[in-house]
């Protein structure tokens, strides 16, 4: 039997994990001296409270390699294979630190850079399933992941600079003048990194340029899994996003309303900050 492990930096919680047959490893959340394990006793909503509340950024650990190998012992047992999906290694040394862990399981584990995190990491366990479902070998499940992820595309639209000051990916000159402008900056992950890709002046413009971006990326793969994704404490922003953007899914789906879509947690959250909404998909 193949099964899938992939870290919390996928924003998938271990409530959920276990509804959707998977299995979730947390990563370390650190606020001050207070310490949490994501996803599970620090919720996503907790954590965007928080986040609010504090003057310093959180800082997350990297999963280490005692703890992938005590948790690829306890999934592989006599029989099972397993395939780990892990943040970008670009993001985190929680990949490389998989790697070494896999090492002792002669050739059942295998590790996968996702270069990707939040829904991008969703989205290929999403895939992962359905070719379990398939009957597809470990290998066959393998060679489709490392095609597929290549596709993915996870393109948001930020409310605010703030969080990309504090997080050294802009200037304080930069971001003062955004401020002042009422800029949205549009960032991607990019060969896995986060990366500032546009610019608008206001909401309408900014919703304009990530539809714009959707569409220059080959545009979405309604074949494959896709989703949206917002951060803070309700989806206010991203209902108004689903209105301006009818003309990406009016021919492909019934109900906007339906699209599932999920709340950012704190790998990505802690750099784009509350009031983000974005699209996450395999282009075509």
């Amino acid at each position: 039997m193949v099964k899938i492990l992939v870290d919390s930096a996928s924003d998938i919680d271990q409530e959920e994990a276990k509804e959707i047959n998977i299995n979730m490893i947390p990563m370390e959340v650190r606020f001050g001296d207070e310490v949490y394990f994501d996803g599970v006793n620090l919720s996503r909503q907790q954590f965007f409270i928080k986040l609010i509340e504090s003057n310093e950024l959180p800082k997350t650990s990297l999963i280490n390699e005692f703890r992938f190998e005590e948790k690829m012992k306890e999934l592989v047992g006599d029989n099972d294979e397993l395939i780990v999906i892990t943040i970008s290694s670009k993001l985190s040394g929680t990949y490389d630190a998989a790697k070494s862990a896999a090492k002792k399981f002669n050739g059942r584990v295998y590790v996968l850079d996702s270069l990707s995190a939040t829904a991008g990491e969703r989205l290929l366990c999403e895939y992962a399933l359905r070719l379990i479902k398939e009957n597809k070998s470990f290998q066959e499940i393998i060679d489709e992941l490392e095609e597929k992820k290549n596709k993915i595309q996870i393109i948001a639209v930020v409310d605010t600079l703030k969080y990309l000051r504090k997080g050294g990916r802009i200037s304080p000159l930069v971001a003062f003048a955004g401020e002042m402008f009422s800029i949205k900056p549009v960032v991607s992950v990019v060969n896995g990194e986060v990366k500032l890709v546009g610019k608008a002046r206001g909401s309408k413009k900014s919703n304009n340029l990530l539809m714009e971006l959707v569409d220059k990326c080959g545009g979405i793969d309604f074949n494959m899994p896709y989703c949206l994704l917002y951060s803070g404490l309700n989806d206010e922003y991203l209902k108004k996003y689903l209105m301006d953007s009818e003309v990406l899914w009016k021919e492909h789906i019934d109900d906007v309303n339906k699209i599932p879509s999920y709340m950012i947690g704190s790998t990505i959250g802690t750099h784009v900050g509350p009031n983000a909404i974005g699209v996450t998909f395999f282009s075509k």
